[in-house]
């Protein structure tokens, strides 16, 4: 229990605001302080200076604006600020900002967001005629601190806000700068994602006796799901962007991020992505504020519903309706794992991080999860037929909407023909038919090789699936527990690949891809497990078919352990 705050803070009455936040708060739909706004509020009103540790999206615009607000003197306010918040980026400027406004349009609250890309002209004069409350990026800040039009000797408070951004942007001199030009009596607070010792050590110069609060973000309650889900995929690269389609068509997110370590990488997925008929939009730092500005204006409205980005580029991002983030690479950093995903489960909205990761980033995934505290799940790559049955789920949904909603009276004249002459399930499967196969005509043909892990000491999954990164050498021992192995008289220098044999073993029996075990590719024949009890079907079946084209003898493997008499 921190003992800055009051027992019993179940309401912002509750915290003491003054009539005119507490009246915009309600008009907001806000019906309770989150927790970081309990823990934080209370000290700040008393002037204390505070370090928070604070992932995105639990609520510490409100934390810092609303004790700012509350010390607001009514009448006579002047024309030098009395705050000062930093942010690392134009975006979050614009967005606390808003939240100053929204939350102090009773107080008449001014201010001004102050940030490189806006006539700098519009500024001057803002700054002229006065302003309570200044938003800025450390660079335009200490360009107007520079040129004598922002005078910082009245300012009462200084908030840093995403620290760990913007040191990490290389704005520590500047910010340094910025604060030795306020008051030594100033209230300062620092809010951060993370506490690397840069950040502890910007707090120990600055910072006088803070009070520290730490907050996650918000906790499911006890039984139920977390509010972010984050799972991985392992896949080979080359397959990697096919797998994010398949995941992304399972997931159906609303807007999601998708980020990327390079620009070239952001143009690149960009592209393949808008080929497999998604809305794509590429942001990096290429781009001129202008180009951004229409980016993100698409995504918000929802004309765009992927933002393929560098963690450069969408430092600062608020999107309300996102529901995904995928990394597409494993982050280099713990730190920025934590900052991405961030960016989804907000206020108590559930989110979804999802990270594809190569097999050799395995061990960086486990860094994360140590450092996050949270397990990372790491699932198999969709399949044709997980994909499949997606779409006829959607089908089926789709069609129950309709049904629902009895406004299909002016189909009539098309169905009772039919019903005359077919049996109405007949007519009705047809339907469903005719609604499914364009979606399924974009389904791909091959199935995606799945990279189990190895077993170790770990106790991880020994079996390599489907060929992973290598080939894995079956000949050295038998097949799996209730496995049988099969020949195939094709191999490498036909231009097989375990991709090939899964495709032609599930499309021609009634096996699906996570049926089928262990596959080796040598360069005149092959090798797969199967179920021992359909190993006979899949025989027979290829039996009558080819395998990319090409005629192959099947058979058993004649040194079978599980045929053995």
């Amino acid at each position: 229990m921190n003992p800055n705050v009051p027992d019993g803070v179940t309401s912002f009455a509750d915290l003491e605001l003054r009539p005119e936040l507490l009246q915009a708060l309600s008009g907001l739909g806000y019906e309770e302080p989150t927790p970081i706004q309990r823990e934080a509020i209370p000290p700040l009103l008393e002037r204390k200076d505070l370090v928070g540790q604070a992932a995105t999206g639990t609520g510490k615009t409100a934390a810092f604006a609303l004790p700012m607000l509350q010390q607001m003197p009514g009448d006579d306010r002047g024309t030098e600020p009395a705050a000062l918040v930093l942010v690392p980026t134009r975006e979050l400027a614009v967005q606390v900002s808003q939240a100053f406004h929204r939350y102090g349009r009773d107080l008449g609250v001014r201010v001004l967001p102050i940030y490189g890309g806006q006539p700098i002209g519009w500024q001057l004069k803002a700054l002229q005629r006065g302003v309570d409350v200044v938003v800025a990026t450390p660079g335009r800040a200490l360009d107007h601190i520079g040129r004598g039009t922002l005078r910082l000797h009245e300012v009462r408070t200084v908030v840093l806000d995403e620290a760990d951004e913007m040191l990490d942007m290389g704005f520590a001199e500047d910010i340094e700068e910025i604060l030795q030009a306020t008051p030594d009596e100033r209230q300062t607070v620092l809010f951060s994602a993370t506490l690397p010792p840069r950040i502890k050590g910007l707090a120990g110069r600055y910072l006088r006796d803070p009070v520290r609060i730490q907050m996650g973000r918000e906790e499911a309650a006890p039984g139920e799901a977390p509010l972010v889900r984050q799972s991985a995929y392992v896949v080979a690269r080359a397959h990697k962007p096919a797998a994010l389609g398949r995941v992304l068509d399972l997931e159906a997110p609303t807007a999601a991020i998708v980020f990327c370590r390079t620009r070239d990488e952001v143009d690149q997925l960009t592209e393949t992505l808008n080929g497999r008929g998604y809305r794509a939009e590429a942001l990096h730092g290429g781009m001129s504020q202008e180009q951004r500005d229409r980016v993100m204006g698409r995504l918000r409205s929802g004309t765009a519903e992927l933002l393929i980005a560098t963690d450069v580029a969408a430092r600062g991002l608020d999107v309300e309706q996102l529901t995904h983030v995928v990394n597409y690479d494993v982050p280099s950093a713990p730190d920025s794992y934590v900052h991405r995903i961030g960016r989804v489960g907000r206020a108590g909205r559930e989110g979804v991080a999802i990270t594809l990761a190569e097999p050799r980033e395995h061990r960086m995934l486990k860094a994360i999860e140590r450092v996050t505290k949270h397990r990372i799940t790491v699932e198999k790559v969709p399949t044709v037929a997980d994909l499949r049955a997606r779409r006829l789920e959607l089908t089926r949904a789709a069609l129950h909407e309709l049904l629902i909603e009895d406004d299909l009276e002016g189909f009539r004249v098309v169905v009772e023909p039919l019903a005359e002459e077919f049996d109405v399930m007949e007519v009705a499967l047809a339907a469903v038919k005719l609604a499914y196969e364009p979606n399924e005509a974009a389904t791909d043909e091959e199935d995606i090789p799945q990279i189990a892990q190895k077993t170790g000491r770990d106790g991880r999954d020994g079996r390599d699936r489907r060929g992973g990164t290598g080939r894995p050498d079956t000949r050295g021992r038998g097949p799996a527990q209730g496995m049988t192995r099969l020949f195939f008289g094709v191999g490498r220098n036909a231009g097989i690949r375990p991709q090939d044999l899964v495709g032609a073993i599930a499309g021609e029996s009634r096996l699906t891809g996570r049926d089928i075990g262990a596959i080796e590719i040598a360069e005149r024949f092959s090798l797969a497990e199967v179920p021992e009890s359909a190993a006979d079907e899949v025989i027979a079946a290829l039996r009558r078919s080819t395998i990319k084209g090409k005629k192959a003898r099947v058979r058993r493997e004649r040194d079978s352990p599980n045929k053995r008499k």
